[in-house]
């Protein structure tokens, strides 16, 4: 299952992490924190992805000299990598340094859907 549901959730995700490179292109540095953070949703599930996705958060951080997300990231990328293959993940979290780590929160629909897609195998 995880490593199905890792392959089939991919092209969802390279969407968001290509819009979140688009909006660092064009200097909009929240709405490319904002494609991360749906990025982080689709891919919470996944080990892969999880890490990958709080690293490229890291990697924002520090581009945007944000100490505060740069040190909540360096927390989450050691909480993904241990914690996701068991599937102690909060659900809907979108994984920035200004929401809990364990706080479960609501998925957007369209998500949502992409996700039970991924589950699926369809």
């Amino acid at each position: 299952m995880q490593r199905s549901f890792t392959k089939q959730i991919a092209p969802h995700i390279d969407v968001e992490l290509a819009n979140a490179k688009l909006a660092r292109a064009a200097g909009e540095v929240d709405q490319e924190f904002t494609y991360l953070e749906r990025a982080h949703v689709l891919g919470q599930e996944s080990t892969y992805w999880h890490v990958k996705v709080h690293g490229l958060m890291l990697a924002w951080a520090i581009r945007n000299g944000s100490a505060a997300e740069a040190s909540g990231q360096a927390i989450r990328i050691v909480g993904a990598a241990t914690k996701t293959m068991f599937g102690l993940v909060p659900q809907g979290n979108t994984g920035g340094a200004n929401v809990s780590p364990f706080r479960k929160m609501p998925i957007a629909p369209e998500l949502a859907a992409l996700i039970a897609k991924a589950k699926s195998g369809v």
